[in-house]
C-alpha cells in the first residue's frame, strides 16, 4: 500500500477541501507513491514521536497538529520544528497533518468531545458555508438519463444526509426540455436534431473534479456547455463545533467535576456559575473563543473550549458557562477516533496509537 491510498482513505473521513484557509493540512513531508511500512498517529509531531516511529518501523505519522505551520526559510536545526522535519527526512518517513480538516468533519474532534460526554440529539454548531455547489449543463433528451446516473455515481446528489437530492435537495435531479435546441453531437460536422435537455445536481465542493470528469468522460457533445457555482446555503454535516444534550439534566458543579474527570485535566478554568441545572452542552475542540456568541444563541448551558483569555470569560454575562479545559485535553481523543477509524478502512496492517503525551503544558 502506498501513502497516497492511505491519504485517500483520510480524506474520506476529513476532506482537505474543508480545512480553514489559514490551516497547513496534508502531507507535509515525504512522497506519496512511497510503499508503507507502518501508521503511528499521534496528536502532534515531535523528535520523540520520530523516535517512536523509528522504533516501531512506521514510516508514516499521521499528525492532527501540522508539524510546519508557518514558512520556514531554513532548516538548520536551530527549533523543534526544523528538527522535527529533518529528523523525518534523514529517516524516510513522511508525515501527514490532519488539523482543521477533521475539526469541521461531522464525525471529527467535536464529535469525539460528544462521545466523551454522553451528548445526544447532536448537531453541528457553526455550520460551513460555500461548501456545496450546483452544476448546470445540457445533454441530448436521450443521454441525459444515463449522463445524470454517472454524475450520481462520482458523488453527485448526496449533501450530508440527504441523497440523490438536486438544486432544491428534492428528487434526482432538475430537468428542463429546450425544444428548440439543435445541439452537435458525434464526430466533427455531423449535426443530431434532437431536443436538449438542462440537468442541475448539487455537489459537495471537494467532489468537484470527480464530477468535471464524470461530466467529460460520458457527455457526448464536442464542446461541453456547462456551469458551476457555489451555493450559500449553509452545510449542517460540515463545520466548527458541535452542540447535544445530555440525557438528564445534571448540577453545575457535578457537570464540572465530571468533566476535570473524563478529560483528565489538571484544571478547568470556568466562569461564574448561574445556579441552573445543565442540559444543552456545546463543545468545540482547540481554541474556540470565536464561537462564545455562537454557543449563546444556540441556548447552550456550557461551552467546553480551550485558550480563553481573561477577558473572554466576562462574554458569558451570565448567560452561559464557559468552561476552558486546556488545548491539549480538549482534543487528546483525536488520535483514538483516526486509529480506529483507519483500521477499519485497512486490515492486516500496522496502525499503532503513540503512547506520549505531547502536552506541553503541565499542571502541579
Amino acid at each position: 500500500m502506498q501513502i497516497k491510498e492511505v491519504i485517500q482513505h483520510l480524506e474520506s473521513l476529513a476532506p482537505q477541501a474543508y480545512a480553514e484557509d489559514f490551516d497547513n493540512v496534508g502531507l507535509l513531508v515525504g512522497d506519496s507513491t512511497t510503499e508503507v511500512t507502518g501508521i503511528l498517529v499521534t496528536l502532534d509531531t515531535l523528535e520523540i514521536i520520530i523516535d517512536e516511529a523509528i522504533e516501531n518501523k512506521c514510516n508514516l505519522i499521521v499528525s492532527f497538529h501540522p508539524i510546519v505551520f508557518k514558512g520556514i526559510k531554513k532548516f538548520n536545526g536551530n527549533n523543534y520544528v526544523e528538527r522535527v522535519v529533518m529528523k523525518a527526512i534523514k529517516h524516510d518517513i513522511a508525515i501527514y497533518s490532519i488539523h482543521t480538516a477533521l475539526d469541521n468533519a461531522l464525525e471529527g474532534v467535536n464529535n469525539m468531545m460528544c462521545e466523551q460526554l454522553g451528548l445526544i440529539n447532536r448537531r453541528i454548531l457553526i455550520p460551513q458555508s460555500g461548501s456545496i455547489k450546483k452544476l448546470t449543463t445540457y445533454a441530448a433528451t436521450a443521454e441525459a438519463q444515463a449522463l445524470l446516473s454517472k454524475l450520481f455515481e462520482a458523488g453527485a446528489g448526496s449533501i450530508g444526509n440527504y441523497d440523490d437530492c438536486s438544486f432544491s435537495l428534492e428528487g434526482r435531479g432538475t430537468f428542463k426540455a429546450s425544444p428548440n435546441a439543435n445541439p452537435s453531437i458525434g464526430e466533427i460536422g455531423k449535426i443530431h436534431s434532437e431536443k436538449e435537455t438542462q440537468i442541475q445536481v448539487t455537489f459537495p465542493r471537494h467532489k468537484e473534479s470527480n464530477i468535471l470528469k464524470a461530466l467529460f468522460e460520458n457527455h457526448s457533445y464536442e464542446e461541453v456547455a456547462y456551469e458551476i457555482i457555489t451555493l450559500e446555503n449553509k452545510n449542517q454535516n460540515i463545520g466548527m463545533g458541535m452542540i447535544g444534550e445530555l440525557a438528564e439534566a445534571t448540577e453545575e458543579l457535578e457537570f464540572l467535576k465530571n468533566l476535570k474527570k473524563v478529560f483528565k485535566t489538571g484544571c478547568v478554568k470556568h466562569s461564574s456559575l448561574r445556579n441552573k441545572p445543565i442540559k444543552k452542552v456545546a463543545v468545540l475542540g482547540g481554541s474556540g473563543s470565536f464561537a462564545i456568541k455562537n454557543a449563546q444563541r444556540a441556548g447552550a448551558d456550557i461551552f467546553i473550549t480551550s485558550d480563553l483569555k481573561y477577558h473572554q470569560f466576562y462574554e458569558a454575562e451570565g448567560k452561559i458557562i464557559l468552561a476552558d479545559i486546556g488545548h491539549y485535553e480538549s482534543e487528546q481523543y483525536t488520535k483514538n477516533l483516526i486509529v480506529t477509524y483507519l483500521r477499519k478502512k485497512i486490515s492486516n496492517f500496522a496502525i499503532i496509537l503513540s503512547d506520549k503525551n505531547t502536552n506541553p503544558i503541565q499542571y502541579i
